[in-house]
């Protein structure tokens, strides 16, 4: 009797527990849908979405007007499709800053304070951040695209060239808007933050073949313009644009360039949690 008893008891205890299980997992992914709809909000509020067509645009009539009558002349040579690679690393170079501004923001108003005291999941706001980084670069690269073909460029390496092309840029993108988000916490101020990421891209890209071909840099400087990480990932984009085929001989460079990139990403984002968590 004791037994038949203890049986349902213990049968109704575990069905309890994992109704309350299910109900904290439930609210879990309420509470990041939450987050997730505050930071896709402060992005539309703040016109990124809107920076994300004109800062492409801007890029590439400014280096498309003034140098493509230059730069056609070069037999074989059309520079709006030149230019295309770039154009896409300069609209992933944007979410990812605007990445690390809302994470800097986030830590220097007190945010990711009030998030440790609050009955949420340690995680929820790091996913939010995430995927909220992950629609601002779709939506980049997608402006970056339009820009480009307003310049001229089609697509050239056919449906899967051109798919393998955009998982590639989404690839970088989230991997440098990870980056970001941990320089963000770490720095804590917007300001810092801004230049501590604009700066380098900034430099090396202007120091790469992304707008002008290796062959037009001095010398002296012709090594680091290849071999950087903004001209191997350029370079890696051009071959799966065009008829050549991608292979481990010619994306070596790229390996190398995005596996170091993404353990300096995790590193960086695991001190900037342990920052934020103290």
């Amino acid at each position: 009797m004791t037994a038949q008893m203890d049986a349902p008891a213990s049968a109704g205890a575990l069905a309890s527990e994992a109704a309350l299980a299910g109900g904290a997992g439930s609210r879990a992914l309420r509470q990041t849908w939450t987050l997730t709809a505050r930071g896709l909000l402060k992005v539309l509020r703040n016109g990124e979405f809107v920076y994300a067509f004109i800062a492409p645009a801007f890029l590439a009539l400014c280096f498309y007007l003034p140098l493509r009558k230059v730069m056609d002349s070069t037999p074989g040579m059309d520079y709006g499709t030149f230019l295309m690679p770039i154009i896409i690393f300069q609209s992933i170079s944007f979410a990812a800053t605007s990445a690390a501004m809302r994470s800097a923001f986030d830590s220097s108003q007190g945010i990711n304070a009030r998030f440790r005291v609050m009955p949420i999941p340690s995680w929820a706001p790091l996913v939010a951040r995430m995927v909220t980084n992950a629609v601002l670069l779709t939506v980049s690269i997608c402006c970056g695209a339009i820009a480009c073909l307003l310049i001229g460029w089609r697509p050239g390496g056919g449906v899967v060239g051109t798919i393998g092309l955009f998982a590639f840029g989404l690839l970088i993108g989230l991997v440098l808007a990870t980056l970001c988000d941990g320089f963000g916490m770490l720095a804590g101020s917007p300001e810092a933050t801004s230049q501590l990421m604009g700066f380098p891209v900034m430099i090396l890209g202007m120091v790469s073949t992304g707008f002008v071909p290796e062959e037009r840099f001095p010398e002296w400087i012709r090594g680091f313009a290849r071999n950087q990480p903004i001209s191997q990932f350029v370079e890696t984009m051009r071959t799966m644009d065009s008829s050549d085929t991608l292979t481990l001989a010619n994306s070596t460079g790229t390996v190398i360039c995005l596996v170091v990139l993404a353990v300096i990403a995790i590193v960086v984002l695991v001190a900037g949690l342990r920052k934020a968590h103290r």
